[in-house]
């Protein structure tokens, strides 16, 4: 009688439920709002350049020929031990060439671009790139959010342009242009990048000073030893972090703890 019941408090019990700790940030981070003529002056200037240019990205149709692979392996014998096959030169074995696809109607004009929320990341992290637009259509919208601090740091105007994927994606051939960034020295959009550098708001990020604050110092001569010790004082706190609000603190009730084993004596 005390298997069943054991059977029964097996079935009886449920999986836990897998739960995940998350930080949250005490500080919000946003773009800068964009003026309606800036707006349409960055999007005029994009779709003029491009079309000068002529970029697009041109799909390639393959058609597969279905049962091809299944004919060549039998059309071709297995080499026994009498019969070997005659090895060819190496200069007649010529690989064949597979076309890139998708391609672009100019690639080196390509290369003088980052395309898309990875790329963009990328070229920001390794110091690539002059500017950065981003759409403000990206749903979720925190997907562009780490852009703001990585193009404050590397010291690139960024700003979130409002209806750029519309206007963009169809006349580059692309479903989506999420975000876009121009490489250091293109020689091509170099005139693009003068003249939107100037309308591009600055980002405000809390934790990083701006230029205001970062003050130039100057220090006679003969004070510089007096001065040393409270430069060293200043320098040990630039940033003042502001007080992260906590609300209520509710212990997890669906935690479970496991029982302390019990030692057995030794008998």
């Amino acid at each position: 009688m005390s298997t069943p019941a054991k059977a029964a408090t097996k079935k009886g019990k449920k999986k836990p439920v897998p739960v995940k700790t998350s930080l949250d940030s005490p500080y919000t981070i946003q773009w800068s709002p964009l003026a309606r003529e800036q707006k349409h002056l960055i999007l005029k200037t994009l779709q003029v350049k491009l079309s000068e240019v002529g970029l697009q990205k041109q799909r390639v149709n393959r058609f597969r020929e279905w049962g091809s692979r299944r004919k060549s392996r039998k059309k071709t014998p297995k080499p026994t031990e009498d019969i070997k096959p005659a090895l060819e030169p190496a200069e007649s074995v010529q690989t064949p060439s597979k076309p890139t696809e998708p391609c672009w109607s100019s690639p080196a004009v390509r290369k003088q671009l980052a395309i898309g929320i990875n790329e963009v990341t990328k070229g920001l992290e390794r110091n690539e790139l002059s500017l950065v637009l981003v759409c403000n259509s990206v749903k979720p919208a925190h997907m562009t959010c780490h852009l703001i601090p990585l193009s404050k740091m590397r010291s690139v105007p960024a700003c979130q342009v409002p209806k750029l994927s519309e206007t963009l994606a169809e006349q580059l051939g692309l479903k989506c242009v999420l975000a876009l960034g121009f490489k250091r020295g293109t020689e091509v959009f170099e005139d693009v990048v003068r003249t939107i550098t100037p309308v591009v708001p600055p980002l405000i990020v809390s934790w990083i000073p701006t230029d205001s604050e970062e003050k130039p110092k100057t220090t006679p001569k003969r004070q510089k030893r007096k001065l040393e010790t409270s430069d060293e004082a200043s320098d040990a706190s630039p940033v003042i972090l502001q007080p992260l609000k906590v609300k209520k603190i509710i212990p997890n009730p669906k935690k479970i703890r496991k029982p302390k084993m019990k030692r057995k004596s030794a008998l």
